[in-house]
């Protein structure tokens, strides 16, 4: 009897761990000013020389992974590097940080969550609908401001995206990292870049403007969409559960 149920133990075993494990990166990180240790790390890159890019994508690793905001990460990096080279540095330093935390979600908590969906086939029905459509609803989160970045990289390893679409649809970044970036480039120095009112031009508002305008139209794509993609599911879920009944 006890290796029956020692899969389903070692299943909430590994989701309790995942989420102690949250919870206490999250704590440490206030606790001892990861965010300001970054910053200060940060500061210093213009000093690495050829070693700065790579020294840049660990610091902004980590930021993803201690769910740190990389908004701040993502203006210096226009200021180091210029618009070009601050968006290809913040895109790589993203995905990896991204993908290294849906692999920690799918691996710690993907069996406990898949074993709680067969008991409910009408969700699990759902979870298959979205993982088909997987892509898409990544690239309109990426898009939506109203969507964390950080936690929605270990939401998704729950899901049944393929890790494919999931770095695929995580493209999804580029906008707003290019509109960060540039904002960031306008600046002088890297210090100038912590006072949050900071002064922007004409054009940089523009693409602030533009930026939330895409927001808002993914913010509600993606409602519609995964609604209609979940009432198809539930309906099909119906069909098979009353064909199973005869």
């Amino acid at each position: 009897m006890i290796p029956k149920y020692q899969p389903r133990f070692n299943g909430k075993l590994k989701l309790l761990l995942l989420f102690i494990s949250v919870v206490l990166l999250i704590i440490a990180a206030k606790q001892f000013n990861f965010p300001g240790i970054l910053q200060t790390l940060v500061a210093r890159v213009n000093s690495l020389g050829v070693w700065g890019a790579i020294a840049y994508i660990i610091i902004y690793n980590l930021a993803t992974l201690l769910f740190i905001p990389g908004s701040l990460l993502t203006l210096k990096a226009g200021c180091l590097f210029g618009v070009v080279w601050g968006s290809i540095y913040v895109l790589i330093a993203a995905l990896m940080g991204a993908t290294l935390a849906f692999i920690i979600g799918r691996y710690c908590s993907r069996d406990w969550v898949a074993r709680l969906l067969e008991k409910y086939p009408k969700f699990k029905a759902i979870d298959q609908a979205v993982a088909q459509e997987g892509w898409k609803i990544v690239l309109l989160t990426r898009l939506s401001p109203i969507f964390p970045f950080n936690l929605l990289n270990y939401a998704f390893g729950v899901t049944q995206i393929s890790l494919k679409d999931y770095i695929l649809g995580s493209l999804g970044i580029l906008p707003g990292t290019v509109m960060y970036v540039y904002i960031g480039s306008l600046a002088t120095d890297l210090a100038t870049l912590d006072n949050t009112h900071q002064q922007v031009t004409p054009e940089a508002k523009m693409l602030q403007l533009s930026m939330q305008i895409i927001g808002l139209i993914a913010t509600v794509g993606v409602t519609i969409y995964v609604t209609k993609i979940a009432q198809k599911a539930l309906a099909k879920s119906m069909v098979m559960e009353g064909e199973g009944k005869r």
